[in-house]
């Protein structure tokens, strides 16, 4: 039997970003794309539709049976800004062409076959083109040959959402058990898939490179912490732990990797307000080398890395920290947290989604935002010789539990369930 006999061979994917760095905002962009690789390594036909860089081709094979499918283009080459730049014209030329080609491309073809169709789609922008697909599918007489599952990744846009008609066109699932309450609250049912990491990840941190960076530090403390300049990422709790840390005599320096969100400036004004220097810097090469030689040389308690850092050398990174501080007091999945578990670093993780996260077994869990709880928990796990070794074994078995493989035989298994109540 095959290893996943619910999902049908062929697949639409419905989603506002995609692979594209004009598409690539967050999670959601990563999510869709491995996604849409693993069900290609499954030998699944796969069509990621997505809002697509307006100046690259409409139409991308990829891999053996992926194809990419860049939409609205003709509104994006009016809004250069990415994806969510003129959100609601897209949406709407979404919702009114996206539909009719599920329609007849893909869902008359398979049903003439015999075949069933599954469109994933995702989020909120999504829900208007899930409603027309259903009813244009009834009306077609073709409903029974259609699946059709809605995704939550986040609480965004839910305001917007009649979840009773959403309810009634697709069956609701959600990334992790703190989406599945959120979705509770707004009276919907959902069923738990989580996300996926791709197994290359174990392969990419560089342990050489890692060792380099922690022999060049010398006997400071490296934190690290990447994500957008958002309040629900806590970034002020890292700030006055690293200050804490820092008045009590603890050599330690926070790597920073942020983005351009206007809230940057506030955890800078803060970090600024606390005395901590701030060293600005830009790679010219990204590797561990150089990046090496500028923490070997900076005299900033906080390190602003302006480049770009390609995954490979972001793995590494992430192996070499002491910690890497993905301490999101609001976090539907936590996708970072299980990437620094498979490149052997330690994940200091929030405690609402990250469902893989076992306080001080394979990760540090914060349970709130004040920081004298992350300092004090990174000052238990420092005076442990024997944690880092322990707590990275765990991790590092636990994110082999998240690989796509693993997570495609979950919703195989959702898949089961949703077929024999249809």
């Amino acid at each position: 039997m095959a290893r996943y006999p619910h999902i049908p061979s062929r697949v639409a994917i419905l989603s506002f970003e995609g692979p594209d760095r004009y598409a690539m905002v967050g999670g959601l962009g990563v999510r869709v794309s491995e996604l849409g690789i693993a069900l290609d390594d499954a030998g699944t036909r796969t069509d990621l539709i997505f809002v697509g860089d307006p100046h690259l081709d409409p139409v991308e094979s990829r891999g053996t049976a992926l194809t990419l499918r860049r939409w609205c283009q003709w509104i994006s080459v009016h809004h250069p800004l990415g994806v969510y730049d003129g959100e609601w014209g897209k949406m709407e030329d979404y919702r009114n062409s996206v539909p009719s080609f599920v329609l007849d491309e893909m869902l008359r073809p398979a049903a003439a076959r015999g075949e069933r169709v599954l469109v994933m789609a995702e989020d909120w922008h999504a829900v208007p083109a899930v409603l027309t697909l259903d009813r244009i599918a009834r009306e077609a007489g073709l409903r029974d040959a259609l699946t059709i599952l809605w995704n939550a990744n986040n609480t965004y846009g839910f305001h917007t959402i009649d979840f009773h008609a959403l309810a009634q066109a697709a069956t609701i699932t959600a990334v992790s058990r703190y989406m599945k309450f959120e979705l509770a609250q707004h009276g919907a049912q959902a069923l738990v898939i989580p996300n996926g990491i791709p197994e290359r990840i174990f392969a990419e941190a560089s342990a050489a490179g890692a060792a380099y960076l922690r022999r060049m530090l010398g006997n400071r403390h490296l934190l690290l912490k990447v994500g957008r300049f958002d309040p629900d990422k806590r970034w002020f709790q890292a700030i006055d732990a690293v200050a804490d840390l820092r008045e009590q005599g603890v050599p330690v320096q926070l790597v920073v990797r942020g983005g351009k969100e206007p809230y940057g400036g506030d955890v800078f004004a803060r970090a600024t307000q606390r005395g901590l220097v701030i060293d600005d810097v830009h790679l010219d090469a990204p590797t561990a080398e150089s990046l090496a030689g500028v923490l070997a040389n900076s005299q900033g308690d906080i390190v602003n890395v302006r480049s770009f850092l390609p995954d490979e050398l972001l793995y590494t990174l992430y192996a070499a920290a002491d910690a890497v501080l993905a301490n999101s007091g609001k976090e539907p999945f936590g996708l970072v947290g299980l990437e620094v578990m498979a490149s052997g670093g330690i994940a200091v993780c929030g405690s609402t989604g990250e469902d893989y996260a076992r306080a001080f077994d394979n990760a540090i869990v914060c349970d709130t935002a004040d920081p004298v709880e992350l300092a004090s928990f990174l000052e238990r796990f420092w005076s442990d010789p024997g944690a880092r070794e322990r707590m990275v074994e765990s991790a590092h078995a636990t994110a082999r539990e998240f690989t796509w493989p693993c997570v495609l035989d979950i919703l195989d298994a959702k898949l089961s369930f949703v077929t024999a109540r249809s």
